[in-house]
């Protein structure tokens, strides 16, 4: 089990009429993780205030750590919550960075990495919800992944 910070005033708006003081309801989040094709599918989704609750059980450690991103990068939420089992491989704690304004992923990849040119191992580790490696913007949380 984890708990997860975000930037509640920072994401993705799903749904019509919603402002970024309250979170969409579950449905909409979890609609968001099926449309996303992560194989989150099988997640149950909880919205206790501003905070997300994921549970179930997914395949893998990289399918839970998109999905946190998914649902923290939703606007109004501002914190996640974990009780998922991870199926197969090594569960551990996801290293999660929150996009400062001026920053690059070249500039994440140095800090991290101690390489810019890694920035595209930062990119690829938040697909789908990444298009675009030029688009990031302060506030949003991505995933940095353990091996670049």
């Amino acid at each position: 089990m984890g708990f997860f910070d975000f930037i509640k005033s920072a994401g993705k708006k799903l749904g019509i009429g919603s402002d970024e003081e309250t979170p969409p309801p579950a449905e909409e989040i979890k609609k968001e993780l099926e449309t996303l094709d992560i194989g989150a599918d099988n997640l149950d989704v909880e919205v206790d205030g501003d905070k997300v609750v994921l549970k179930g059980e997914v395949a893998d450690q990289t399918i839970l750590e998109k999905a946190i991103i998914a649902a923290g990068n939703t606007l109004g939420v501002a914190k996640v919550e974990t009780q998922v089992k991870v199926a197969e491989g090594e569960e551990g704690e996801p290293v999660i960075h929150i996009v400062q304004k001026g920053e690059s992923l070249w500039k994440i990849a140095e800090k991290y990495y101690g390489n810019g040119a890694k920035y595209m191992a930062i990119f690829e580790a938040n697909k789908p919800m990444l298009s675009d490696p030029d688009k990031i913007y302060p506030g949003q949380a991505l995933r940095i992944p353990k091996d670049a």
